[in-house]
């Protein structure tokens, strides 16, 4: 269902959900340069129409600093280890600050020796991996974003959480077009859509997830108390596993369903990540890239259609058409979710959310 069929949506500005999540954050000690990244960065999911990795994750991810499982002074520190290679020690900080830090380095090392790579450790949630991808893109950088995450997936044959929905995003730009951007989980629907469906009181689809008892629900809370389905079968289960080799193995943060889930104050994440920027312009002059990377768009969004399509997009070009429709018309929000917003608003005495129509 769409949006406007759902129910009334509530819509707040852009510069209005970034400092309300600015907000948010100083007040509970996040340090104010720390917490314009992280606002940026939320507020970039929601205008691309990633609500699951928007500001309504501010409650959950607040509730760890208040468990002492997420450290919100936290600064992380970069080891240059080859002209190349670098790792990022986030020291528990926001997953959001220590993988900033570490693509700013990648595309640094990119720009002087053609390529740059960064491990991180230590770390914590960084949302959407889009981001990212669109932090290289602006310094005109091809890349590369592997994440792990908490046990949500079996791998393939088996019943029992022990991968995560691992997004694997990469990206490249172009020349008139709109950059190449794909940012995708390994299951048929990333978590966060369930959380967002049990939030709103929503039924998900039936493909998307198994109870507790392994059998096909579209009751969200059932699917969160068991597991999430791969896409593609075998195939989904092993691009966790890769995302896991890649971010928890290599890194030395935690892996192999060890890393900590964001509702668990037991511990903390200890998630690991790994980014690679690449300057696209190694094999050929930068303007031939670009001029190729058109004509790949054009090709593709031109190439004939299956019955019953009307159009076919580019990746990232949906999230793109929506961020320009959200940055006009305001973010939508359930009534349900400002409450929830404005309710983690006073327990630290920052100003609610500013929202729009009229209100």
């Amino acid at each position: 269902m769409s949006e406007e069929q759902d129910a009334p949506m509530i819509h707040v500005s852009a510069p209005n959900a970034k400092a309300f999540a600015e907000g948010i954050l100083t007040a509970n000690g996040v340090p104010p340069a720390n917490a314009a990244i992280v606002a940026h960065c939320l507020v970039a999911a929601d205008l691309r129409g990633v609500d699951t990795h928007g500001i309504n994750r501010l409650p959950s991810y607040m509730s760890r600093i208040r468990q002492g499982v997420l450290d919100p002074v936290a600064e992380p520190t970069l080891h240059q280890v080859t002209p190349v290679v670098a790792q990022v020690d986030a020291h528990n900080a926001f997953g959001f600050v220590a993988a900033h830090m570490g693509m700013r380095s990648a595309c640094d090392m990119a720009k002087t020796y053609g390529i740059g790579m960064v491990s991180v450790k230590h770390s914590n949630h960084f949302g959407m991996s889009a981001w990212l991808v669109q932090q290289a893109i602006d310094e005109g950088m091809m890349s590369l974003v592997f994440t792990n995450s908490s046990p949500a997936l079996p791998v393939w044959g088996g019943r029992e959480k022990l991968m995560g929905v691992s997004p694997i995003a990469c990206g490249a730009p172009a020349g008139k077009v709109e950059p190449f951007i794909l940012d995708m989980a390994p299951s048929v629907a990333a978590r966060g859509k369930i959380h967002k469906a049990q939030r709103r009181g929503e039924k998900i689809p039936m493909d998307w997830a198994l109870d507790s008892e392994g059998r096909r629900t579209d009751d969200p809370t059932a699917a969160l108390e068991g597991v999430m389905l791969p896409m593609g079968g075998s195939k989904g289960s092993a691009l966790s596993i890769m995302m896991d080799v890649f971010s928890g193995v290599l890194s030395g943060s935690a892996f192999a369903g060890h890393v900590t889930g964001p509702y668990d104050p037991s511990k903390p994440a200890d998630v690991g990540h790994f980014l690679v920027a690449i300057k696209p312009d190694l094999f050929m002059g930068l303007e031939e890239f670009k001029e190729r990377m058109d004509y790949l768009y054009q090709r593709v969004v031109g190439c004939e259609r299956m019955a019953g399509v009307e159009r076919i997009y580019f990746p990232g070009e949906i999230e793109q058409l929506a961020e320009e429709k959200r940055r006009a018309e305001g973010i939508p929000f359930v009534e349900a979710e400002v409450l929830t917003l404005d309710a983690e608003a006073e327990r630290v005495g920052a100003r609610k959310l500013k929202v729009m129509d009229g209100r």
